[in-house]
């Protein structure tokens, strides 16, 4: 900035102000304001010319008053006249003046842009970074209008000076941001991303965040970024903090910079070019061993500077979701902030963790943490810390921990603060669903649930807990005598009196051959409770007393006298009026065999999609693009009630599945009789999914003419699928992510199988900013009935399909995913592999090391065995070959072999025409960096497939 020359300093100003400050009352300040108003009015009025410096003086005192909150309706035009001055200060003041006072909507803005336009073509580069900062605060429409065009010559032109690209690129990102609309692209685009190489620092420093911004709507025309982008930080990474002392930040060399450009590479899928993708995995080891380094100042900003950096290298590292090492090293260095001492580092670790509990490579190593998240959970004073952890806990669930993280929330449930406390609720109710493998368990925590946080139980959730117990014969009785039980105690949730009220209509007579819950002390404990409950209560109890009257005959004579008495036939609530009649009349007339129609047993409920997990989602807001990024953060394979069911055509299934993963019912068969423990699903739900049998005579549901991993076919040049098998082969041994990436379209799958059934969620997000039309996903090699998604897909929105899968029979192809749509007039047609493997069909199975041996010898036929010995194409790290083949679907079997440094497992292959036993040993040899893998199984073809898939991970 050029110096201020003597008598710049504005002394009528200084006095003016003096004299602001001392008045003593608001009525004095008033009246000298209103005095000066009027000194300057009159001068800008004079015949006499003002020079500028006086201009400037006037106009600075009316800005100060605009400042103190009062109303300016002059001096406009003189502050423009102020931007033709040749002096920088009277230049300045004339900026500062339009910047804050004067609106788009202005008569003077045709002035104003013509002022501007002029220094921008000055070169001078002082006023150049005045009309640029003016332009940037003032952001509007009109002024995108007029400058977005000539903006980005100024950025790329060889002769700006470094300070006023800077200016510059901020600017356009300012436009942008404001009018997206406005900002061509053209040749600039592939020059403005060389800038990331620009020797000035803060030149790099400004056009990462332009790029950023416009890689997240454009990311084909910025794709070369990413290479350019980790050259830049691994210069930064790998400098000592006196190579860039004039970016170095209390020891840490250009934070801000790194943190910029980690956040750039977030906009796109792991590099495809060896050599970057090595460099970049280089950078982020360094960054990971920095940050383990003992600190070089104990001042805080030192350790906020390289937190920040490692906070964002950690997330750039979830995003790819493709370094098994770098993600478990992620966790483990999260892991010791969870103790930290600094409130704001522990909330962050825990958001991250939740994040890296999604990966399969690093949720075994996230769940070593889970005493530390308990501990936290109980003892942390801040709500937003106490919040993640809950959420880590969440995420963190699996089968083999879900007791105690639901015991340790209903533990914390009953101090938890009310805010979070519904969202709470419906995670436990989530969570003992999904996990419940003794359904007794399931119903005693939602009982306890109910107990504890009653308000806080919405109709979703005690809705699935009498649809559960209906659909299962084995809970039925446990149900009536738990909630019997539940019910004697002398306050009652009104929840627990429908929960209680429901089922005991249902199956009192369960219980009813104990004297202690006879059918009269049955119907009087609920009376008990009639008069303390809400309308729609007492409607539901009446329901249960009629049930009563075919349950329990003897009881009749009881229900009648209280159906009859004035409260009920007299009541001013009409719909417990009409009921009261109703039943009453019904309970008269109706003979014996007409009451056991009228009021049989409610039959098992068909399935629909959960709601439950649908208002969770709701409660954390709506779902856009960036939802395919919940892929990672969700673990779990949740099934939202609101979207578009798609089914894979099977047939019913006797066996149970809360999530209802298995076949559905036959679109238009009867209801099944009660026992036969159909699938459970939310009965309320407002969709039900559309399904079909499986054709006849169907013995492979996945067979597929041998097609390429990736395939493009199109009318015109459409996009080619890149490192499909790379991509296909990461979901062998993991069931979510991300699985096909490029400028336009992104796919995302959770899946969840159990047995010989699955369920898949596929997502399907545009990443632009423009239409998908006639946008439709076909499966090739699958007899699929689908319900079809919605043809249009609007910019930067999701729809999702669900798919049902059966296993029939082993199969070695998977299935193709073939999506067609048009994006600006092109015709864009993809296929991609879907990650139906048959090791998803695997059920884990324990065995003693004698069992093993055994089994393993009576395997002995040479075509039982096949065997593969392969050079290591990953690090060989023991724990997460464990994390793998636990993935892969086997259990990992301890103390079984031998030699410890090796690997076995065993599993069962489940398919609906047969069982398939599998056992596999994997022999690592550290020193030659070889594997050697051997499955054996009862079908020759079952081992090859499985070899070869597995070995693929390793």
């Amino acid at each position: 900035m050029p110096a201020v020359s003597k008598g710049d300093g504005m002394r009528g100003l200084a006095v003016f102000i003096s004299d602001i400050r001392n008045c003593k009352s608001k009525e004095a300040e008033i009246k000298r304001i209103n005095k000066e108003l009027a000194n300057i009015r009159s001068k800008f009025k004079g015949d006499k010319a003002l020079d500028g410096y006086s201009k400037k003086k006037y106009v600075c005192k009316l800005l100060f008053i605009f400042l103190l909150g009062h109303d300016i309706d002059f001096g406009h035009m003189e502050a423009v006249n102020l931007l033709s001055s040749n002096r920088y200060t009277e230049k300045q003041i004339g900026y500062l003046f339009i910047s804050v006072l004067v609106n788009s909507n202005s008569e003077l803005i045709r002035l104003i842009n013509n002022a501007i336009k002029n220094d921008l073509a000055s070169r001078n580069p002082t006023f150049m970074g005045l009309a640029l900062h003016c332009i940037a605060n003032v952001g509007s429409r009109e002024m995108a209008e007029a400058f977005a065009g000539e903006i980005p010559k100024i950025l790329v032109a060889g002769d700006t000076m470094d300070s006023v690209k800077q200016s510059a690129a901020l600017c356009l990102l300012r436009l942008y941001r404001t009018s997206p609309d406005l900002v061509p692209m053209g040749d600039w685009t592939s020059r403005v991303v060389h800038l990331l190489n620009d020797q000035h620092l803060g030149v790099v420093t400004a056009a990462t965040s332009l790029i950023t911004t416009l890689a997240q709507k454009n990311p084909e025309e910025f794709k070369t970024s990413v290479s350019l982008a980790v050259s830049r930080l691994s210069r930064i990474v790998t400098s000592a903090s006196t190579d860039l002392q004039d970016y170095t930040y209390y020891f840490v060399p250009a934070p801000w910079l790194s943190v910029k450009l980690l956040r750039l590479l977030q906009c796109y899928p792991p590099p495809e070019d060896p050599a970057v993708r090595g460099r970049l995995t280089e950078c982020l080891e360094t960054i990971l061993n920095k940050a383990q380094e003992p600190p070089k100042s104990k001042k805080v900003q030192h350790s906020n500077a390289k937190n920040a950096v490692l906070f964002e290298a950690i997330s750039l590292i979830i995003h790819h979701d493709s370094e098994p090492n770098l993600l478990v090293r992620a966790c483990n260095q999260l892991g010791q902030f969870l103790q930290h001492r600094e409130t704001n580092l522990r909330y962050l670790a825990l958001e991250s963790m939740c994040t890296l509990a999604s990966s399969e490579f690093s949720h075994e190593a996230v769940k070593t943490h889970i005493e530390t998240v308990i501990n936290a959970l109980k003892t942390e004073r801040d709500v937003s810390v106490r919040q993640r952890a809950v959420d880590l806990l969440y995420a963190m669930c699996d089968r083999s921990n879900a007791q105690q993280i639901v015991a340790e929330m209903l533990n914390y449930l009953e101090t938890a603060d009310y805010s979070i406390r519904e969202e709470i609720v419906l995670k436990v109710a989530i969570l003992a669903e999904k996990y419940a493998v003794d359904y007794t368990w399931y119903v005693d925590t939602i009982l306890n649930l109910i107990r504890i946080a009653g308000d806080y139980v919405s109709e979703e959730v005690w809705y699935r807990v009498i649809q559960i117990v209906i659909n299962r014969d084995d809970v039925q009785g446990y149900a009536a005598k738990t909630v019997f039980e539940a019910l004697q105690a002398p306050a009652c949730h009104e929840n627990l009196v429908k929960v209680g009220g429901y089922i005991l209509g249902e199956f009192g007579n369960l219980i009813a051959g104990d004297p202690r819950s006879s059918p009269l002390i049955q119907f009087n404990l609920l009376h008990s409770k009639f008069h303390l409950c809400s309308v729609p209560t007492r409607a539901l109890l009446l329901s249960t007393y009629i049930k009563f009257v075919n349950l329990f005959p003897e009881i009749k004579t009881t229900i009648q006298d209280v159906l009859r008495s004035d409260s009920q036939l007299k009541n001013a609530d009409v719909e417990l009026q009409q009921r009261a009649v109703e039943y009453l009349r019904l309970s008269t007339i109706a003979s014996t065999d007409i009451l056991a129609t009228v009021l049989e047993e409610m039959p098992p409920f068909p399935e629909r999609e959960s709601s439950i997990l649908a208002k969770l989602k709701k409660k954390k807001g709506p779902g856009t693009v960036t939802d395919l990024e919940e892929i990672k953060k969700e673990r779990s394979s949740d099934m939202n009630g609101s979207a578009e069911p798609t089914s894979v055509n099977s047939t019913p299934s006797p066996s149970a599945d809360l999530l209802g993963l298995g076949a559905a019912p036959l679109t238009n068969s009867a209801p099944p009789p009660s026992s036969s423990g159909s699938l459970l699903v939310d009965v309320f739900s407002d969709s039900a999914s559309a399904v079909a049998p499986l054709a006849p005579g169907s013995d492979d549901n996945f067979a597929s003419p041998d097609l390429a991993s990736s395939e493009v076919v199109s009318e015109e040049p459409a996009d080619t699928v890149h490192d499909a098998d790379e991509l296909f082969h990461k979901f062998v041994c993991k069931n979510n992510g991300v699985l096909f990436e490029n400028q336009l379209l992104q796919i995302g799958l959770k899946s969840e199988f159990r047995q010989n059934l699955g369920r898949m969620f596929i997502f399907y997000g545009n990443k632009t900013s423009t239409q998908f039309l006639n946008f439709t996903p076909t499966f090739l090699c699958l007899n699929l009935q689908t319900k079809p998604v919605d043809p249009t897909v609007d910019g930067g929105a999701q729809v999702q399909q669900v798919v049902n899968i059966e296993c029939v029979s082993d199969f070695m192809e998977a299935p193709i995913l073939n999506i067609q749509f048009r994006y600006g007039g092109t015709f864009q047609n993809l296929s991609v592999k879907l990650p139906i493997t048959l090791n998803k069909f695997f059920q884990p199975t324990e065995m003693s090391s004698q069992d093993f041996f055994q089994r393993w010898k009576q395997l002995s036929n040479p075509k039982q065995e096949v065997q593969n010995i392969f050079k290591a194409k990953h690090p060989m790290d023991a724990e997460i070959t464990k994390a793998k083949i636990i993935g892969f679907g086997s259990a990992l079997l301890e103390e079984v072999d031998p030699n410890p440094a090796n690997f076995v497992g065993a599993g069962i292959i489940h398919t609906k025409t047969t069982q398939i036993g599998c056992l596999l040993r994997l022999e690592p040899n550290l020193q030659a960096q070889m594997y050697r893998l051997t499955l054996r199984t009862s079908k020759e073809a079952v081992s090859q497939r499985l070899c070869e898939l597995l070995s693929e991970q390793f």
